[in-house]
């Protein structure tokens, strides 16, 4: 038998080749993220993955793009790269504020740890000030969840009275 299979490796050798030693996370607006991460090869080599990776519109779920970059042109790549920008950036547009976006995830961030994004129901507005409690009793409490069961028959009686002609679309 000289052209045997070789036998699979196990199932901790192939995680690996997936995991990365090194990853670095870069946030680029609400629907698009930015992965750098670093893996090792079975001889023990490193090479750099970018993965851009799109929420996308209509359904659930994320649109991947990958580059793998190798050691060897690390160098040539980053060269590359600075200069396309710098062309961009002096003779394309001088003029334009690329601390912009910057500027706005810094504050996107600050927001988002102050917890402001984390209930989608919009917050009720804060009393107005020089509000005294004569004027605060005077508003009717909000109607209560515990609300006697003949009532609520006769609201959905009157509501299948209506006919779809007094309904504003």
């Amino acid at each position: 038998m000289c052209c045997q299979a070789p036998k699979s490796r196990n199932k901790v050798d192939d995680r690996r080749k997936f995991e990365s030693v090194y990853s670095n996370k870069v946030r680029a607006g609400k629907r698009r993220t930015y992965f750098f991460d670093v893996r090792q090869t079975r001889g023990n080599d490193y090479y750099l993955t970018i993965t851009e990776s799109t929420r996308r519109f209509n359904s659930d779920g994320y649109e991947r793009h990958k580059i793998f970059l190798y050691k060897e042109d690390f160098n040539r790549f980053l060269e590359g790269m600075t200069d396309t920008i710098n062309h961009i950036k002096t003779e394309l547009m001088p003029d334009y504020d690329y601390d912009e976006y910057t500027r706005r995830h810094e504050e996107y961030e600050a927001r988002r740890a102050a917890g402001e994004f984390d209930d989608p129901r919009p917050k009720p507005p804060p009393p107005h000030e020089g509000a005294d409690e004569a004027e605060a009793q005077t508003l009717e409490p909000p109607q209560s969840v515990d609300a006697p069961l003949d009532d609520i028959v006769e609201d959905a009686k009157d509501a299948a009275d209506i006919d779809e002609d007094d309904m504003k679309w």
